[in-house]
């Protein structure tokens, strides 16, 4: 059966347009007034940004929703979960003062903050899932704890999933470093013909993992947590993974992860993904590059999948900007997340999530 995703475009011409009218009209096209209560402690989960970055959603835009919720009764508070690398986001005081440098304190956003596994990532819910990889899954406390949840996820792309959506967010967004350590079985090596013992992999590792031996990086598999640091720091590109083995598994560990996450709030979880410059990779890189397509707009669905399938389609319905990452796909029709990643495959996201009732890949587009 097809889910309903409703679509605002990014064009205006009158005030009614506007974007954060347009926000506030798709929260409640989308049915999701009926998705909280009076005095429900709501989580609105979103991306905060790391240092250095700026291509995360406008806090000007999460206070649309914010007000939303206070419309309806409920309590609002603003929520993402601790990193595994290292950074400005690893632990909750340096994730706050990320967050507010940015733009997400009380003054702009409406709501308060809360790091929703702890101060050092400990504050942790198990959830039994019974699925292929996962029995059970390490979720945030806090995120687990509240009565509803709406997530905001700036859709862009992302070197080994592809792209990140709505189903990312909810699976590495919402688990703690020890449930985004469990879904990151991948663990890279290096190529030694490539490698020039620069180190820069080694300065970049949150474990202390990498060593430079004979002008050559070392990876102690041992102590590498997955985390991929040190592939998107190499210059040389040489460090890599193993894509055909391990990373269909990581991908599918990532939905099984996303499935937990919303387990405990049927009818209580709506998605709003942010179709606007949609940059190559994650929030998580201290920079942002170029976007790959011009912006689109914005979606809506109480369905994590139908809107991630949804987002990919409209995508890659653009033509691709030729000074960006794209080196290929940059025609309307074709696969703009595997032209900057050229080993991935992102719809495998939302297969998988379909096959484990997650959600629908198909769906209905309805256009305000």
């Amino acid at each position: 059966m097809k889910s309903p995703v409703y679509f605002a475009s990014i064009r205006a011409c009158s005030d009614r347009e506007c974007t954060t009218a347009k926000i506030q009209r798709l929260f409640d096209r989308a049915g999701f007034p009926g998705l909280i209560a009076p005095q429900d402690k709501t989580a609105i989960k979103l991306h905060f940004g790391e240092s250095g970055n700026d291509g995360f959603i406008s806090p000007v835009y999460v206070r649309q929703v914010v007000e939303k919720v206070k419309e309806y009764k409920a309590l609002p508070f603003l929520t993402d979960t601790n990193t595994l690398y290292l950074g400005g986001r690893s632990n909750a005081v340096e994730h706050i003062g990320t967050a507010i440098l940015h733009g997400f304190d009380y003054a702009v956003a409406g709501a308060p903050l809360i790091i929703a596994d702890g101060l050092n990532g400990k504050n942790i819910r198990r959830v039994t899932i019974d699925k292929k990889h996962f029995s059970e899954v390490s979720i945030a406390g806090d995120i687990a704890a509240a009565d509803s949840l709406i997530v905001l996820s700036h859709f862009k792309g992302h070197c080994v999933s592809g792209f990140g959506g709505a189903i990312k967010n909810l699976a590495m967004g919402c688990a703690a470093p020890e449930g985004k350590r469990a879904q990151h079985n991948a663990r890279p090596f290096t190529i030694p013909e490539k490698c020039t013992g620069c180190a820069t992999c080694m300065k970049v590792c949150p474990k202390d993992a990498i060593r430079v031996k004979k002008k050559k990086s070392v990876i102690t598999q041992e102590l590498c947590i997955g985390c991929f640091e040190c592939m998107h720091a190499c210059p040389e590109h040489a460090i890599d993974i193993d894509w055909e083995t391990e990373i269909p598994q990581f991908m599918e560990r990532m939905v099984e992860y996303a499935y937990g996450a919303v387990q405990g709030k049927e009818n209580k979880v709506g998605y709003m993904n942010f179709l606007i410059r949609i940059t190559p990779d994650c929030d998580c890189f201290p920079f942002s590059d170029a976007p790959m397509v011009p912006d689109i707009g914005i979606l809506a669905s109480k369905d994590p999948v139908a809107i991630d399938a949804a987002s990919f389609d409209l995508v890659n319905q653009q033509q691709g900007y030729a000074d960006s990452l794209l080196t290929a796909h940059h025609q309307p029709g074709e696969d703009k997340f595997s032209g900057v990643h050229a080993q991935t495959d992102g719809y495998r996201q939302v297969k998988y999530a379909e096959e484990i009732g997650l959600g629908s890949g198909k769906y209905d587009l309805i256009r305000l």
